[in-house]
């Protein structure tokens, strides 16, 4: 900097004027979901746009009519199960604290663990198709990408990108440190869950097997539901989701739960088969990032694989912690050491 130009910034004006022009921008106002209208697809007008937003919502509330694998054009048979999205994107994926898309598209592009590089909002929707929905990818050009998109899209309009969205995810709820207790979790479930999904786990069919309509409630385990590298595969998201939202008519202020049992009946319900994904070493390529909940290996914290599976976590997250800072301490001293050898 001249000599000149030091002078002019030590004046006060100047000086509050730069800082003012080159200051970061103010981030956007938090977005609370909780009691936010959602917006209605009859109040649109006719024409391209709503027909695609429609569609959108069709795929996301009934995909097994439209791409599941009982559909009649085998062609069309991408989604490996018979759920819908909304099966766990509930209330057409607008219910706070239950995974809403409302305001992914203003947090997308972002970061993600599980590939370790910055996933489009493409990418995240392909992650379910062949995780949550045990499928395929959908083509970026196909019509059901553009209206998952457009649909996505449509649910965030009016939530500035950057914007802290409050009820996105799930409540972050603590796990109990103890290993989740599977017998416990049986009597959990047939207490709570077997009304509606069976004794057996298997789900109700809005049908019958064989006609594309799906459940009116979704399978838990078996061949017909999530396979084993979705992300409801891992106990603390489980764990958090049922805890929040199940049974039917609970939400993240009205539970009807404790966390014991939700722990617990989670573990039950994970403990069962279920679809085998293929390849699941290579998620999590940079290992340290890797949930202590995903029960895969390679496993790089000392614990056996049954720890991984059902806790506790507390000590593995702990562990965690501390391998983290290991690894920035020598990024930093690699830094220090590449900073001295350039200033010799």
């Amino acid at each position: 900097m001249t000599t000149a130009l030091q002078k002019l910034l030590a004046a006060p004006a100047l000086a509050l004027l730069c800082t003012a022009a080159f200051a970061a921008p103010e981030a956007p106002a938090p977005v609370n979901l909780v009691g936010r209208a959602v917006p209605e697809i009859d109040k649109l007008p006719p024409g391209q746009y709503r027909e695609l937003v429609q569609y959108g919502h069709e795929l996301t509330t009934r995909t097994f009519a439209h791409i599941g694998p009982e559909v009649q054009d085998v062609r069309r048979r991408l989604a490996g199960n018979n759920l819908a999205c909304a099966s766990c994107h509930q209330q057409n994926a607008t219910k706070p604290f239950a995974m809403p898309w409302s305001g992914v598209s203003a947090t997308f592009p972002q970061y993600r663990g599980r590939e370790d590089d910055i996933s489009t909002v493409e990418e995240r929707v392909n992650g379910c198709m062949e995780r949550s929905m045990s499928g395929k990818p959908l083509a970026l050009d196909s019509r059901e990408m553009k209206a998952f998109v457009t649909y996505i899209s449509f649910l965030s309009q009016g939530i500035p990108v950057g914007a802290t969205v409050q009820g996105a995810g799930m409540v972050q709820s603590k796990m109990p440190n103890r290993r989740a207790d599977t017998v416990a979790g049986g009597k959990v479930y047939e207490a709570k869950c077997a009304v509606c999904h069976g004794a057996d786990g298997q789900g109700l069919r809005a049908g019958k097997v064989g006609d594309a309509q799906g459940y009116t409630f979704p399978p838990l385990w078996g061949n017909d539901t999530f396979n084993n590298g979705a992300g409801m595969n891992r106990l603390i998201m489980a764990t958090r989701f049922i805890k929040h939202n199940m049974p039917l008519g609970s939400s993240h202020d009205a539970p009807q739960l404790s966390d014991d049992e939700a722990y617990d009946v989670a573990a039950f319900m994970l403990s069962k088969p279920r679809p085998i994904k293929a390849n699941l070493e290579v998620d999590f390529p940079a290992r340290w990032n890797k949930p202590v909940d995903s029960a895969f290996p390679p496993y790089l914290l000392g614990a056996t694989p049954d720890q991984h599976r059902f806790g506790p976590y507390p000590p593995l997250v702990e562990k965690q912690k501390q391998m983290m800072e290991q690894l920035k301490a020598g990024a930093a001293a690699e830094r220090a050491n590449a900073a001295a050898k350039s200033a010799r």
